[in-house]
């Protein structure tokens, strides 16, 4: 098989350890033949069954584990006494730790520069570089461990993984194989072998790839039909469910302690808590105002203010944030570090999202895992899950807003009727004052309105209000929404009344509150007619609002409609926005009627506004 038999033969019969050697050269001829077909056989042999067992590695296992494997293989068959991998990261323009064997990554560096390495040499030259003597070589830098684990020389060999698309970029990092020896000299073939074995190992990472590439296929699909689903249901989509259905499709990327979905105010001043996984607590307030001065790493996330770490506690790249130490990163606050310790979370992830070039919203991802770093197709799928979070988080305003618009636009109609009747008669003079009112609750209600449609995209600040005022206006405009919709028999009760009754909120939220409650008062009134009545007080340090009407309601429906489980969405929207508002709603049924008890924290005094929660 090799070739030229006879200049081999006459190749090692020049060499100098061979003339004192004598033979015909019949004889090196055969045993030249003798060395192909024992010798390089089982070594070609020993060679094929280890690029096989790398190649082979399941592709099941994580990319860590794999390169440990790997590594394994090769330490072993070089006859070395460690290996360990490093990753070139162009975002952050780090050699990023990637396994080794013996597993010892607790002890090793998880990030050192490109410059001034033998690892970073490696990736930028592609070639493999040999270190005879580690301890008299400056390129190393932690002569700590070399003392200690006893090795003395190194072989650095190129690791490449080519890319699949052509908007991404290849993967190169470097294998480095440790010897005991000092001063060891490498031979030609040990160095062709541990090059052959690190390029069949990107193989092993390409399959790797092509399964994660099908997965995050699956898995972007799971994501949008889950939403999907949640868009057909009959009470529309509520980010609730559309979270507690995705997030567990997620298990198997990240043990995600929490997770939620911020918005950004134009200003970039402010953040608000859109959604959140899980909504219990403790964890979510959902509708919640954060200042971004509160956490430096939405500071540093919104380009507000420059990263000037040392990457030791986190990772900072154009794409995400990644703080492996919440304890120790100057990035996390102290309540978000309080916030850590209480939840066991040992990583944060943030990843901005942008519309048009400019970032509108942001997840955090909380693990209980220590994270070093993500993969690239992680981040995909957290992103993918972000942009579509987004789009359900408008899509339930939407239908948040749609629903909350039938009172006003029913009572609306009802005014404007009256108004025109009373401007066809000819003694208007009579009606000014009639007149006027009518105008003036159209224009409110109108006015309201339109603030429903804007808050889709934001509900203003907060501000104190009176409740026992905002009630009865609501009330009003229910009583108009019953005469329109021909609801018979029902006796109305106001009162009585606090007066002065001083609550911090956004309005239309309270506003949003009381007309879904009233409006499930009024249907729940039996065919027969019933009496709806409407109270304040101050109780205990809470303002009070009850609303009651007639009918009862069964024990199983009470229990859920108290979780915001009711089959309509009026409720939903009612305990969001409780919750929002650090209040409580309770309710009491008898077999003649039900009430509702809407509690808020009472606000003593009475400013033009409210601080920010």
């Amino acid at each position: 098989m090799w070739i030229n038999v006879k200049k081999l033969a006459q190749a090692l019969k020049e060499h100098p350890w061979a003339k004192d050697i004598s033979g015909e050269p019949e004889k090196w001829e055969e045993f030249v033949k003798w060395l192909e077909s024992h010798v390089l056989y089982d070594f070609l042999e020993q060679i094929t069954r280890q690029v096989d067992e790398i190649v082979e590695i399941d592709p099941d296992l994580p990319e860590r584990r794999i390169l440990e494997q790997a590594t394994r293989y090769i330490v072993e068959f070089l006859g070395a006494e460690s290996a360990s991998v490093r990753i070139y990261d162009p975002q952050s323009q780090q050699m990023l730790s990637y396994g080794s064997y013996p597993s010892k990554e607790e002890e090793r560096k998880p990030f050192i520069p490109l410059e001034g390495t033998i690892a970073g040499e490696v990736v930028k030259t592609r070639k493999t570089v040999l270190v005879p003597d580690i301890l008299s070589d400056p390129r190393y830098r932690n002569k700590t461990i070399v003392l200690r684990e006893g090795i003395s020389s190194l072989m650095a060999v190129p690791l490449e993984i080519p890319r699949f698309f052509p908007h991404e970029r290849d993967t190169v990092g470097v294998i480095q194989i440790y010897y005991a020896e000092k001063n060891r000299s490498f031979t030609p073939l040990e160095i062709q072998i541990a090059e052959l074995l690190a390029k069949r190992l990107s193989f092993a990472m390409a399959r790797k790839k092509i399964l994660s590439m099908h997965r995050i296929n699956e898995k972007k699909d799971a994501i949008v039909q889950h939403i999907f689903k949640s868009l057909g249901s009959r009470g529309g989509i509520k980010m609730e469910e559309v979270f507690n259905r995705v997030i567990p499709e997620l298990a198997d990327v990240v043990n995600v302690q929490s997770c939620a979905l911020f918005s950004v105010a134009r200003d970039y001043k402010h953040v608000v808590l859109e959604a959140g996984y899980p909504q219990k607590e403790g964890y979510h307030s959902i509708g919640k105002t954060f200042e971004v001065s509160s956490e430096p790493a939405f500071e540093v996330l919104l380009g507000l203010a420059d990263y000037k770490g040392e990457g030791i506690y986190e990772l900072v790249t154009p794409h995400y944030i990644l703080v492996v130490d919440p304890q120790r990163s100057e990035l996390v606050s102290e309540h978000m570090k309080a916030f850590a310790r209480k939840h066991n979370i040992n990583s944060i992830l943030y990843i901005p999202l942008h519309v048009e070039g400019e970032i509108t919203h942001f997840m955090t991802f909380d693990a209980l895992e220590h994270r070093l770093r993500y993969q690239e197709d992680e981040i995909e799928i957290f992103m993918f899950l972000g942009r579509e979070l987004m789009k359900a988080q408008r899509m339930e305003r939407l239908d948040d807003i749609l629903h909350d618009f039938k009172n006003p636009a029913i009572a609306i109609a009802g005014f404007a009727r009256r108004l025109k009747k009373l401007l066809e008669r000819e003694d208007l003079s009579n009606h000014m004052d009639q007149i006027k009112r009518y105008v003036d609750i159209l224009f409110e209600e109108t006015s309201r309105m339109q603030e429903l449609a804007l808050s889709i995209y934001e509900v203003g600040r907060e501000q104190v209000v009176d409740m026992t005022e905002v009630l009865r206006r609501r009330f009003e405009i229910n009583k108009e929404a019953i005469k329109e919709q021909l609801k018979q028999n029902v006796t109305l009760q106001e009162g009585p009344f606090e007066e002065g009754l001083w609550v911090c909120c956004y309005k239309i939220h309270l506003e949003r509150v009381f007309d879904n409650l009233l409006n499930n008062a009024t249907k729940a009134i039996p065919l027969k007619g019933g009496c709806l009545s409407i109270r304040t007080y101050r109780e205990n340090g809470w303002a009070c609002a009850e609303i009651k009407n007639t009918g009862p309601i069964s024990e199983e429906d009470k229990a859920k409609l108290l979780e915001g489980e009711g089959e309509g969405r009026g409720l939903y929207i009612t305990h969001r926005i409780i919750r929002l508002l650090n209040g409580k709603i309770d309710m009491n049924s008898t077999k003649q009627s039900t009430t509702f008890v809407v509690r808020l924290p009472i606000h003593e005094n009475e400013p033009e506004s409210c601080n920010l929660a």
